[in-house]
């Protein structure tokens, strides 16, 4: 299961607004997007993690990975952030 990492980490960000500034700042590890999301989203997104070297891993939709986050909406993306 992909959200494992996700699930235990300590520091994490939700949602692409603050995961691209997690991204941006240097204190995301892994980046989490869901492939249902909308690529107008999370495109940008995607390029900074690979303009900065940052894992990323695709989890199968929105609605997962906001549970996994422990929130009760969907999320186009998530991160773990260094600790």
């Amino acid at each position: 299961m992909p959200y494992n990492r996700l699930l235990a980490a300590k520091k994490r960000a939700v949602g692409t607004k603050q995961t691209t500034k997690a991204v941006s700042k240097g204190l995301a590890r892994v980046v989490y997007i869901a492939r249902d999301a909308e690529t107008r989203v999370t495109g940008p997104l995607v390029e900074l993690c690979r303009q900065q070297g940052v894992e990323i891993i695709e989890v199968n939709s929105m609605k997962e990975l906001g549970k996994a986050c422990g929130i009760e909406v969907g999320s186009a993306s998530a991160a773990i952030l260094e600790e």
